[in-house]
């Protein structure tokens, strides 16, 4: 089952391009009405292509200079469901992943400092039932990208 087609495609590579440019500049790279492009951005979130919008924060122009990848592991796996909320109530926690291989999750952190990492693993992550975790620090991330957008086939 396709989800989009070509115009779909040639839509998503501008907006994914640049956020901010407006419905009618995208209309106007696309030959089509500025209510065409807003019809269909619309349609693309409503069927889950789009899952948002955003501006993106450099975490450490607000403070956050450590960055860190965390394996954990559970005591229960079967407290996958709990653990998930309560990480979902830890703001530094900016992603959650549930995972084949060693861990049984894996999150991405943010924290002011390596001490403040520390106070976070042990004050917040530990009473959530682990076992053990595993720590790895992101001296500097490298590049960031959104997924590549398919080129889409024509029946």
């Amino acid at each position: 089952m396709q989800l989009i087609d070509k115009m779909d495609e040639q839509i998503l590579r501008v907006i994914v391009a640049d956020a901010r440019v407006a419905f009618l500049e995208v209309a106007r790279m696309c030959g089509v009405s500025g209510a065409a492009i807003h019809q269909r951005v619309q349609r693309l979130f409503q069927k889950g292509v789009l899952k948002g919008a955003e501006y993106v924060l450099d975490p450490e122009s607000v403070g956050y200079e450590t960055c860190a990848y965390i394996g954990l592991f559970l005591k229960d796996p079967e407290q996958f469901d709990q653990t998930v909320d309560a990480l979902k109530e830890i703001p530094e926690v900016v992603e959650c992943h549930y995972t084949t291989g060693r861990y049984d999750m894996f999150i991405k952190i943010y924290a002011r400092n390596n001490h403040d990492l520390l106070n976070l693993i042990h004050d917040k992550l530990q009473p959530l039932g682990l076992s053990s975790s595993e720590t790895i620090i992101s001296f500097h991330e490298a590049f960031r990208r959104q997924v590549p957008i398919m080129e889409v086939k024509e029946c």
